[in-house]
Parts: C-alpha cells; structure tokens; sequence
C-alpha cells in the first residue's frame, strides 16, 4: 500500500509503476523526488515531521501549503483535506515551530478571511508536489495555484474562473504584521514579527509582493477577521487582500520575495533573483538548481522504489541549513544577526540542529560539498563573534533545545577533512570556551539562560570527568558522553593546529566515558556526585539521564573509542552479542520521567526491531559498530534492513523525526554502502551497497563508481571487494580515496562471507589503539 500511495500522491510520479521494474530509460532523479515524503505525520507519531518544501538548495525561504491552525507546527499534514494558505516557512521541525512566516491564498465569490472559514478541500489526486514547484486545484474556489522557487523569492501564478469576485489575500499572521497596498505600482508590502524564539527585539521579516493585473478593490484585515476598506494595517494580527475580475482561465502572477534586513532589500531581492522572468522561466530555473545537484549521484538500478527514496532524502538533506544572508546593492554577502538585531557582512546559516545533524549531514558536506561547509563554518564564525557562542540549536537565533557541545563535531571533522575557506582558529577558540566555562551564556526574552548553548554543567565535568546525576542537571548521563565525543573531536583539531599541550588534555577527557561504564549491567548509566551510582536503575527507562532514549540506546555514543567500548564490554564476542541483544530484546519501556509515551517510543515500539530505535539519532550508527567487532557482515545485514523496512518514499517513509536532514543522510549514505561514525578521521565504516551501479561526482569533478555485483532484495551480503582493480579487505573507506575517484566494486549474495573485514587490524579507527591504552582481544 505504501508504494502505491507513494505513486499517487506526487505528481511527476503518478504515471510511474509502484512495483520493481527494469526500465528502458530510468526516469531523471528530479522526477523521482517526493516532496510528500515523511508528511503524514502527528504529534502522537512521527513518519518524518516534514512538509512539502517549495525551495531552492540551502535557500533562505521555502514554501508550503498550510493544512493547519497558525502556529502550529504541523503546518501541512498528509491526512488533511482544506488548504487555508501557502506560506513562507523558516521551520526546520514541528518541535521548533516557524518563524517569519505570511500567507498567500487566491479565492472567489464572498471575501472569507478567517483560517477556518477561507479554507478550501483540496485532492491529492489533484495536488503536483515535485521537487522545483507545487500545485494543487482548491476546489472551493475553482481556482488552480502554483508555486515556483528561488533562493530569497517566489513566484505564484493561480488560475481563476469567470468571476467579478477574485481574491487574493494575503496573511501576516499573528505576532505583529503590517502590510501596505499601493494600487499604482500593484503591491503588496509590509512586515511579519512571529517567532519561536531566537530573534531579537527589532526582528522584522520584511516581504513585497508584486501583481501583474491591476486592482479592482483593496481591503485589509485584523486577527478577528474584521475587514476594512483601505491601503494599510498594523497590529499583532493583519492581512491584505486584493481583487479582480477574471475571465474563465485567467491567470494572475505574484512575484513575492522577503529580506530580514529591509524593505528596500526585499525589493533587491525580488529584482535581482526573479526581475522579468515568467513563471515558466523561474520554474525551469529551479528545477535546473535541483538537478545539477541530484545529478552529482546517478543511481543505475532497477528498483524504482529504491531510487525515489534515494532521491527524496537527497533532496529533503540539501535544504538545511539554510542560508540566512542576502546580497545587497555591490553584490557582497549580509545578514542581519538573529544574535544582536545588527547588519553584518558575511555569510550565516541557520536552521539548524547540531545534536541531530553532526552524524551524518555535516560529513556529506565535507565529503561532497567542501566550499558550501566552508561558507557554512564561516557562518558560525560571525555567529561567535556576534554573540560570544557557537550555536546548538539555531532558528534562527540560538535556541534552548537538545544538548551536548556537538559543533566542535562537525567544525573539526570540516577542518580534518580538508574544508577550508573560514577562521578556524576563532572556531578553536570558540570550542575551548564551551568546553571550559558555563558562565555569561546568552538569555532568552524572560531572562533565562539557555542552558543548550555552550556545555550544561561543564565545570562540574572538568572537575570530575564526568556531569553527576544528582545536581539537578538533567540528562547527565547523555551529557557526559557528548562531551566527551566532542573532547576527542577538539584534541584532533587542536593537533592539527599545533596546540600540542590543549591535544593531550582533550584527548584524555575524550576518555571520560568509561567513568559511566558500570561493569554490573554491562551499561552505561548515571553516576551521582559522590561517585555512587544513581538507583535504581533500568536500561530501558526513558529520559532521565539521558536524551530522547534509554540507557542502551546511548550505550554505543562512543563514536570516538569503540575498540575502548569493546574492551570494557569484555571483548569482541562479548560485545556482538550484545548488540545483537539489541534487536532480540522485546520493545520493552519505562516512560515515567516524561509521564506519558512520547513519540520516539511509540516509534521503537511498533516496528518490532526490538529495542532499536532508528527513529532517533542516538542510536543510528549502532549498526556499524559490528565492523569494529569482527563482525562486518552483521552490519550488512542490519543496514540493508533498516532500508528496506523503515524507509520509503511514500508520506509514512520515514521511521520518526527528520530532523534537518539527518535521518535523510543515514540513508543517503547507507545505500552508497558505507556511513561516518568517528568525527574527524575521515573514514566510513561499510554496510551493505543498495544499489547495482552509482556514479558519484567528487568536488573536483573526479568521478566514483560504485558497483554492487548481484545486488538485490536477498542478495545483501559483501562477498569480496575490490577498489580500483586492488583487493579491498577492510570495513572502511577513506575520505581521500573516495574523492579520488576511481571504481570501488562489491560482489554481492545471500549468505555471509564472515572473512571479510573480519580481522582485528582491519577495524575502523579507535583512538585507545592509537595511544596504545588497550590490546585488541
């Protein structure tokens, strides 16, 4: 059922088989994006989180139809049936909620204003989600509106019957809005205020719109849904609306585009990124945009249904973060700071959190993408120098959500890897502030100090190695282990800049996690201040010492030393069969820190994978820590699994939050056959190859092909490989050998080659081997 939705419900894909077929001529990789993946999705359960984007890569604005109430962040969800907006959104996840955001929405006949009443039903059999563009038939009106991209722009064509009574209007929102109705000129302007968060006290996303048909009536409204007659409004709640007299097909075109800086910039921005294009012209320009990026990977294999996941996860990963500056009259990058309410020059990106997409997302960046993660991190650059803080949590200022002090992850595996282009010394400093003071963290609107910025509780780390259970710092447990996975992180990159004394020192504390080892359970668990164990104690109760997760899920956050984690859990075969304890364990929970099941454990819980939790981060890259153990065909295994059960590109293809592109990357990565577990080596431990034939363009130009001999539904194990012709033996790969480019072979089957990789010199890198602490058993 689920691939036959997937088929009706985007509209390039309507046509296209929903079984697995060879095709004569593979449909182009634009055409297999579903934008409606992971749409179908609640506050109760998570299939994604996501909404149909209407956007350009790593574009400042996007768009998306509203099925929702204003400020709810399931703004557009599979399941609805009324359309009351398609609106400029900022939001990366319901849990974040929007920002900025305004609506637009063409009716006919009697002016409806309030959400309830102006909602149309709307089919998705009716309803073309592609990549580059969206457009649904509102079948209250008899109007038909689409939507084309650019970066900080849009352009709207709707299509109305024979009426003296077309509308347009458009909404502010709640949260303080103004618009302005100029007759002459056909526009539209004014300003949105709602936020989240994040923002300070002079925030104002300023927008224009631009009509090419002449007024026939202008009104305004308040939040009450009072209309009145004239050019302007202001107040926490007001909109616009416009009106016309069509002839049946009549097509009006809005050109929209918004600046956080000013309205003089929404303008520039509206001329230089669309100026007289048609929407035809800027439709093509999208989905050009689009193109040349999925381009980059060409998949050459015969299950359709593998490639649309593909594709829809590549698209849905190239969109955060997003760009938070704007080019102004001599063509230099500015923004306007969500830090200190001032313009800058330079770049900054947002959008963003660092918890999730750390893992996965920033590595493809540094493997594919080396010149965007530099401007990305020069980004992060002006964020320091403009609020004394690395961001966390950004939306799009810094946001009191998650923990852990995971951008020295993705800041020194960019550096590591070769990415270049930005102030990595500033970056340095601003890492050793994290991971040495508390103190003089920034506060929300009331005052409080967000306690996600910088490290929660890290004097008390440094003192003792470790965040104690019992000081009223929740989460501890989680806390100490990403601490200590971003020490390890920060001593590489002090290395590498010759800060030989700071390397010793991080690298020391990158061992920290062993002091939550409890060698009684075999788990990971939180330790009190006096050094005694926090009681009682349940691997499987939820929250408490640890985030959005249980004690086994957090267990393997030891990315940095798994030959250390494999020691302490007393060796290779010991520590296999206690990953493989995970699967085999019923989906057993104790949610009595939140008081209710939260999604992610309904998550774990209905897709009888036992008790792991692929719909979280925590635990994603468990599977390939059988690589390090000896055991490298258990991860073929469980790779190929999780793809094939938990992911596809139909409005439930996704296992739980998308968040930022992260749960994307996973698969992106995982079907390429290979996935990042330790930050900053540049090496990929290696699953099981999805597909038969990929070509993938490095930065460069230089091209990898990965072949995948026999690939298939049961043909999942790693018989042999080979790359560029020489016998590859190992469970990994290296950065510089995939962006050289060549051709990596895998011969594929359906039982195990259990030699493979299998030996103990062949693991992945693990920094107690390195410093000769333990002996591999």
């Amino acid at each position: 059922m689920r691939k036959a939705i997937a088929a009706l419900c985007a509209g390039t894909m309507i046509a296209a088989p929903a079984t697995t077929v060879a095709q004569d001529t593979p449909a182009a990789a634009i055409d297999l994006v579903n934008p409606l993946m992971g749409t179908d999705s609640s506050y109760e359960l998570s299939y994604g989180n996501t909404y149909p984007a209407i956007a350009l890569p790593f574009g400042m604005n996007a768009w998306t139809p509203v099925t929702g109430k204003m400020g709810d962040g399931w703004g557009y969800t599979y399941s609805a049936h009324r359309i009351n907006g398609i609106k400029q959104t900022h939001q990366p996840s319901p849990w974040m909620n929007d920002y900025a955001a305004f609506a637009l929405l063409p009716m006919t006949g009697a002016l409806k204003v309030k959400e309830a009443d102006r909602a149309s039903w709307f089919s998705h059999k009716a309803e073309v989600s592609t990549a580059y563009g969206y457009k649904v038939y509102l079948a209250d009106y008899d109007v038909t509106a689409e939507v084309a991209p650019t970066e900080r722009a849009a352009q709207f064509r709707f299509t109305f019957p024979k009426t003296d009574q077309a509308h347009v209007l458009l909404d502010g929102y709640s949260g303080g809005s103004m618009v302005s109705i100029d007759m002459k000129r056909r526009r539209i302007t004014g300003y949105v205020r709602n936020n989240h968060g994040g923002v300070p006290a002079n925030f104002r996303n300023w927008f224009v719109a631009e009509f090419d048909h002449d007024f026939t009536v202008t009104r305004t409204f308040d939040g009450a849904g009072a209309v009145s007659p004239g050019n302007r409004a202001e107040g926490d709640h007001v909109g616009a609306v416009v009106s016309f007299a069509t002839r049946a097909g009549e097509q009006v075109a809005v050109r929209v585009a918004s600046s956080f800086i000013s309205a003089e910039q929404a303008q520039r921005n509206l001329d230089r990124e669309i100026g007289r294009d048609t929407f035809a012209t800027t439709q093509a320009k999208a989905k050009a945009a689009w193109s040349r990026e999925l381009d980059r990977i060409q998949v050459d294999d015969p299950d359709i249904d593998n490639r649309r996941t593909f594709y829809s996860a590549l698209w849905r990963m190239l969109q955060f973060p997003r760009q938070f500056h704007e080019v102004d009259a001599r063509g230099q990058q500015v923004h306007y700071s969500p830090y200190d309410g001032q313009v800058h020059a330079g770049p900054l990106y947002t959008d963003n959190g660092f918890w999730d997409t750390w893992r996965a997302v920033f590595p493809f960046f540094a493997l594919m993408y080396p010149e965007r993660d530099g401007e990305i991190m020069q980004g992060l650059v002006n964020t320091y120098r403009e609020s004394g803080w690395l961001p966390e949590w950004a939306s799009p200022g810094h946001r009191s959500v998650m923990i852990g002090s995971n951008s020295a992850n993705l800041i020194a595996d960019a550096y590591l890897n070769g990415v270049r282009g930005f102030d990595v010394n500033t970056l340095y400093e601003a890492m050793v502030k994290n991971a040495t003071t508390s103190q003089g963290r920034p506060r929300d609107a009331k005052g409080k100090v967000l306690t996600a910025v910088g490290r929660e509780g890290v004097e008390l780390y440094n003192q003792l190695g470790y965040v104690p259970y019992d000081v009223g710092i929740n989460e501890s447990a989680a806390r100490t282990l990403e601490y200590a996975t971003a020490d390890f992180s920060l001593s590489r990159l002090a290395a590498a800049l010759g800060k030989n004394d700071d390397a010793g020192k991080y690298a020391a504390q990158a061992q920290n996690y062993r002091k939550l080892f409890d060698p009684q359970s075999g788990w990971m668990r939180g330790r009190n201040r006096d050094g005694s164990w926090s009681t009682p104690f349940n691997p499987y109760k939820w929250g408490d010492a640890f985030t959005e997760g249980n004690s086994v899920h957090y267990s393997w956050s030891v990315m940095q030393d798994v030959a250390g984690l494999i020691d302490l859990m007393g060796g290779r075969e010991k520590f296999v069969a206690r990953l493989d304890s995970v699967f085999s364990t019923p989906p057993i929970f104790d949610d009595s820190y939140y008081g209710q099941v939260i999604h992610e454990i309904r998550e774990m819980q209905i897709v009888d994978m036992g008790q792991y939790a692929h719909g979280n981060q925590p635990i994603q890259h468990m599977i390939y820590l059988y690589d390090w153990a000896g055991a490298p065909w258990k991860a073929q295994f469980h790779a190929r699994a999780v793809m094939r059960k938990l992911y596809s590109s139909a409005p439930d293809g996704y296992p739980g939050d998308e968040d930022n592109g992260q749960t994307s990357a996973w698969y992106v990565f995982s079907a390429l056959g290979f996935y990042p577990v330790t930050p900053t080596v540049g090496q990929y431990a290696i699953g099981s190859p999805l597909f038969r034939r990929v070509r993938v363009t490095m930065p460069g130009g230089k091209l990898l092909t990965i072949e995948a001999q026999n690939s298939s539904r049961d043909n999942v194990y790693i018989q042999s490989a080979t790359l560029n012709g020489a016998t590859h033996d190992r469970p990994w790969l290296s950065r510089a050998a995939l962006q050289a480019g060549g051709t990596l072979r895998f011969v594929m089957g359906p039982t195990p080659n259990k030699a493979w990789g299998a030996k103990a010199e062949a693991a992945p890198f693990s920094m107690s081997e390195g410093n000769g602490l333990i002996e591999r058993r």
